[in-house]
């Protein structure tokens, strides 16, 4: 095992794709682990013809449309509407906004890209440092992630063997209260970060379209905002799967973004091509990840796990704060998606062993997970902030450690209070 990770260590630091790197370093051990190419073959295969797997390029392509037909934007100028006779609004619109993306595309970054590409230069007009926007920006696509769909739940539920429908919504609570500690972090920081504590007023008053009535507003945002109600209402009211729900929102946004004639035929194709080239990107690493974790299954290593675990480790807690800190690391060198694929198998046998719940245990990884999108050198929220606010990494120092502390005690909330995620069991 040392030789495994040790050379899947070398493959990353040398540059290889997460997907090469999964497949490689089984392949050169193949002996060692007593397998072969012809057992091997068909695993990729396997691994990805799932169906619960469907939803994720159709979430992306819903995201995508939505982006590029300017809906999200819709979303952004509403939230604007109703926020901007509060103090230092836009810290508040960029966190709700975060969470309505975070319902039609199920991704953390992509959340950060659509709502950064759009409230990051309003909000530099309006008097907010550049490395605060970006800290803000970064913090608040994690609600990409919380706020139903969830891709690395559905990677995760998929993986695991636990239904997709509870995950989402368990993440309920953790996503509201994470987002309330965005909140009153921005709170606080906004009184020192502006001038006299007072948001500036941009040329246009308004983050987009000064000449919109508040009608018009309203108006032109319900058909993005019943995207979420068309999804999460299907799936929580018995009516879809997951994946049927995914189907149903990609046509919905293509129907009203022909309707409406949102986008243009160039920008159709662009989503489609966007879509694919992500999904692909995660099926890919899902196919080669499956050959590592057959490996891992067939040489006993989660059983190993959860042995040496149980023999070491004498309480849930104690177990529970191992993982948290050994996820925490995790996510600071891997990818999201790739370390769902990963972890998830190897380590829930060992929570099932201290009676666990994998629904919990499922937003417990995937949120410590998450959080590594804020450390680097992974640090893709960071990254991707940073872009759309022209600022650099050392000018988000000063305000991110903030947003990271209230990120970590969501986490501890969510991983010690089993009742924010299982709320539902008690109805």
């Amino acid at each position: 095992m040392a030789l495994t990770f040790g050379l899947m260590a070398l493959f990353l630091v040398l540059g290889a794709p997460l997907a090469v790197t999964f497949g490689l370093v089984i392949f050169l051990q193949m002996g060692s682990y007593g397998l072969s190419i012809a057992g091997l073959s068909n695993i990729p295969y396997e691994e990805i013809s799932s169906y619960p797997l469907v939803a994720i390029p159709l979430f992306m392509l819903t995201g995508e449309l939505m982006n590029r037909s300017g809906m999200a934007a819709e979303l952004i100028a509403l939230a604007d509407l109703l926020l901007r006779r509060i103090r230092a609004a836009f810290g508040y619109i960029t966190v709700a906004a975060s969470a309505m993306m975070g319902a039609i595309t199920g991704s953390s970054v992509a959340t950060v890209a659509a709502v950064g590409g759009i409230v990051s230069p309003e909000m530099i007009r309006r008097g907010y440092p550049k490395g605060y926007v970006a800290s803000l920006t970064a913090s608040a696509g994690l609600l990409g992630v919380l706020v139903p769909p969830s891709i690395p739940l559905i990677l995760y539920g998929a993986t695991v063997g636990v239904s997709i429908s509870q995950l989402f919504i368990a993440t309920m609570v953790p996503a509201l209260l994470m987002g309330a500690l965005f909140l009153f972090v921005h709170n606080r920081l906004s009184r020192k970060v502006l001038r006299g504590g007072i948001e500036g007023r941009s040329e246009a008053d308004g983050v987009l379209d000064p000449r919109k009535s508040p009608a018009r507003i309203v108006f032109d945002a319900t058909s993005a905002l019943l995207l979420p109600v068309v999804i999460l209402g299907g799936i929580y009211g018995g009516i879809m799967t997951p994946t049927e729900a995914a189907a149903i929102g990609c046509l919905y946004a293509i129907g009203v973004s022909v309707g409406r004639r949102l986008i243009s035929r160039e920008g159709f194709t662009r989503s489609f091509r966007a879509a694919a080239i992500t999904g692909s990107g995660i099926l890919i690493i899902i196919a080669m990840t499956g050959i590592f974790n057959r490996a891992m299954v067939l040489n006993q290593v989660p059983q190993d796990i959860a042995i040496w675990v149980a023999t070491y480790i004498e309480s849930p807690i104690a177990f529970l704060l191992m993982v948290n800190v050994v996820l925490l690391l995790v996510g600071t060198f891997m990818e999201t998606n790739a370390s769902i694929l990963l972890m998830g198998p190897l380590l829930a046998p060992a929570a099932e062993r201290f009676g666990i719940d994998p629904v919990h245990f499922g937003i417990v990884l995937a949120t410590n997970l998450e959080i590594g999108l804020l450390t680097p050198p992974m640090a893709a929220n960071l990254y991707v902030a940073a872009r759309a606010a022209n600022a650099r990494l050392a000018d988000m120092m000063p305000y991110l450690g903030w947003f990271f502390g209230a990120a970590l005690l969501g986490q501890a909330i969510i991983t010690f209070v089993p009742f924010a995620t299982l709320w539902f069991r008690y109805l």
